[in-house]
């Protein structure tokens, strides 16, 4: 679209924008072009190339709805038949003409609606509540009609503040001090969003928009933009999590690995943060508040402390918060590194088998620099050859915490456990597929080989899971499947296309989606992950937290094979055969029991989907969850299995800078963070029955062969 086009349908748009009535906030004059700007680009340059129509407003209006009331407590049944009369079918033509002015609208409802209800807040919260009596309430409403009327509304948030005053007060907290938080919160909710200004409100319209086409894709307006860049780089100061805005909380989408969220292992995936203080400071709630905002909560200097109340998404309960207290460090890229350990598996008979693990948290690559640049693939191989000389009987390649990274290492990286041949393929746009190769002839490692998976491993590890897979080269061990994010996105700055008189604006950028990633066997690792052979049980499995839960992800399909010799390692028949030997064992196994009954008891919780309002009950209820917690940590302590030892490894280790270090605390599973109370170390029984399963695979190999690092031009998954 050439500048003097774009100019023109600014204005336009400008003249529009200044007929309508006068909104609490104003569009920015740039907003209107802005907004064709990525409605265009869309069109154009996403992997799908969907139009903008009908179909595409009506999910526009319901993601942008979704932004700012998920729970459907603030907007009544007629603001959303108004907006849907009004926008319901139109929002895609008006975006695509310049006209941004519905969200300003809508943004204006909003407030009105939030207004009405912090009022009521206080006059319920002034109110006696009767906690003896039967009520129940549904925590999530996302799916639940929109009130009808403000009595309707009324009823509904009674049960809300009354359930949030209980909460409060199975704290033990002063009734007055109960009063004046539930009060605090909802006008700090307020003035949250009374800051909003106008970046922010386009920021979630055009997210909303692009959300459309898949979750991935996504506007960043300038501040948005810049917080993003800062993500990236491979040092800074804070916890390590990866933030997005989601139903008006800041959801955790990822954890940097080495960073102090990471290390202290409380914080997880999808956890939702409710509220921040500094140090000792108050809780200031979270809810609401400008993605932006809370990222600079988060930041700070070196060595200070930030707490987080969170809601887990691995809580049975969902009226469960958890306190995390993390201390801000640098989060360097030494941290990420790829480190082994040696397990010394004691079987029946006396007889110990040496299982090697290489525990790699991203594929990591430094672009910047050219001679003894940083990589995955050549640490990798340094750690393998110390396992080698080592004489492990076997290796697990632990990818649990593995999100992904450089495109080009996951390449490289399965070449050394393969002769060679194609890794992926990737179809951009344009129908056009390039498969990427291994081209080294030969195997660094050749021996008994297990990639262990969880709901967690995304992306480029998923690539490199899905090839050893397809080559019969190693067995898939892990949940019911991997994460299932098999595209690529791009970003696009959108300065680029203003006209001369407007570049002093920062229009910020565009995520989009461009690519797909195939398997070499021709299905997508897209939306259904890769399947385990082994599959062990996880309360992870039942969760929507993987790539197929997500609204608008796209589609599993398949592409042409390619073609490849499969190395026949591994072979479905003795697949068969560990799984059943390896279901032997869970069936017994201590820990994997807890698994099944809390799997049994978040199954439950999740088919009655209310939680009562009785106090008597919820005190009741809270004490089984902590003699239950209690009476694990008291049947762990009086176990008599020896606890499993290791022998750790590091690349300082095989330098020569630091002696390798054996303990039993590289085999557990849970760290022992400041609000932790002292217990007996949870064992890592993933990992372990993961080396069990290794031992049963145990064959003669020819572990001979080398296969130097490779160096490929570098592409990265975000």
């Amino acid at each position: 679209m050439s500048s003097r086009k774009i100019l023109s349908v600014f204005l336009s748009a400008a003249m529009l924008a200044a007929a309508v009535p006068a909104r609490a906030i104003e569009p920015d004059p740039a907003a209107p072009i802005v907004g064709q700007l990525v409605g265009r680009i869309l069109e154009q340059n996403h992997y799908l190339h969907h139009a903008l129509d009908a179909k595409t407003s009506r999910a526009i209006l319901a993601d942008y709805l979704e932004v700012y009331d998920y729970n459907r407590m603030f907007f009544e049944k007629s603001d959303v038949d108004e907006f849907n009369a009004r926008y319901g079918d139109s929002l895609a033509d008006r975006i695509k003409e310049g006209d941004v002015a519905p969200a300003y609208e809508i943004f204006d409802r909003f407030l009105k609606r939030l207004d009405e209800r912090a009022a009521l807040v206080k006059e319920l919260t002034a109110s006696p509540m009767d906690f003896d009596a039967a009520d129940a309430i549904v925590i999530d409403r996302h799916e639940a009609p929109w009130a009808a009327d403000a009595k309707q509304a009324r009823e509904l948030w009674r049960l809300r503040i009354k359930y949030e005053l209980l909460q409060e007060k199975m704290t033990k907290a002063k009734p007055e001090e109960i009063v004046k938080t539930v009060n605090t919160r909802y006008e700090r909710l307020v003035r949250s969003y009374k800051e909003y200004d106008s970046s922010d409100i386009l920021q979630n319209y055009l997210s909303a928009l692009t959300h459309t086409f898949d979750p991935h894709s996504d506007y960043m307006a300038a501040p948005q933009k810049e917080n993003f860049d800062i993500s990236m780089k491979l040092s800074l100061v804070g916890i390590g999590a990866v933030l997005r805005s989601e139903d008006g909380y800041a959801k955790i989408v990822s954890l940097v690995s080495g960073g102090p969220a990471d290390k202290d292992k409380r914080l997880k995936p999808n956890d939702k943060i409710e509220a921040i203080a500094q140090g000792d400071g108050p809780w200031i709630e979270a809810v609401g508040m400008k993605l932006d905002r809370l990222v600079q909560m988060i930041r700070g200097e070196k060595g200070t402390t930030v707490r987080l109340r969170v809601i887990p998404a691995d809580a049975i309960d969902p009226a469960t918060r958890v306190s995390i207290t993390l201390v801000r460090d640098e989060i360097k890229l030494t941290d990420q590194e790829a480190k082994a350990k040696i397990i010394d598996l004691p079987l029946s008979a006396g007889k110990t088998v040496k299982v090697g693990v290489i525990d790699l948290p991203s594929f990591y690559a430094d672009m910047k620099s050219v001679i003894d640049a940083k990589s995955t693939t050549r640490d990798v191989e340094k750690l393998l050859l110390a396992l080698k000389k080592n004489n492990v009987d076997g290796v697990i390649l632990d990818l649990r915490r593995n999100g992904g990274g450089s495109l080009s290492e996951a390449v490289s990286l399965t070449g050394l456990f393969i002769p060679e041949g194609p890794v992926v393929q990737v179809k951009d746009a344009r129908g056009i597929t390039k498969v990427l190769r291994d081209t080294e002839p030969g195997a660094l490692y050749n021996g008994p080989l297990i990639v262990l998976t969880s709901r967690a491993s995304a992306s480029a590890s998923e690539i490199l899971a899905a090839a050893l897979q397809d080559y019969d080269r190693a067995l898939i061990v892990g949940e019911k499947s991997t994460f299932g994010k098999g595209t690529v996105q791009s970003i696009i700055d959108l300065s680029q296309y203003l006209p001369g008189a407007m570049r002093s604006y920062n229009p910020g950028a565009v995520k989009l989606t461009i690519q797909k990633f195939y398997r070499v066997s021709g299905g997508s690792t897209q939306n259904r992950g890769v399947i385990p052979d082994v599959k062990l049980p996880s309360l992870e499995d039942y969760m929507d937290i993987a790539e197929s839960a997500l609204k608008n992800a796209m589609p599993y399909d398949e592409t042409d094979p390619a073609s490849f010799e499969r190395t026949e390692s591994v072979t479905a028949p003795k697949n068969k055969e560990l799984a059943r030997l390896s279901a032997e064992r869970v069936a017994a196994s201590p820990e994997f029991t807890y698994v099944r009954s809390d799997i049994e008891r978040y199954k439950k919780q999740k088919e009655e989907k209310t939680i009562s309002l009785n106090e008597k009950k919820r005190v009741a209820e809270k004490k089984a969850d902590e003699d239950r917690e209690a009476q694990r940590k008291k049947e762990r302590a009086a176990r008599k299995s020896k606890e499993l030892v290791a022998t750790e490894i590091t690349l300082e280790s095989i330098d020569g800078a630091e002696p390798p270090k054996k303990s039993t605390a590289a085999v557990t599973m849970e760290a022992e963070g400041p609000d932790y109370e002292k217990a007996p170390p949870v064992p890592d029984f993933v990992l372990e029955e993961t080396a069990h399963v290794l031992a049963d695979m145990m064959t003669p190999t020819n572990s001979a062969g080398q296969n130097a690092a490779k160096s490929t031009p570098e592409t990265y998954i975000p």
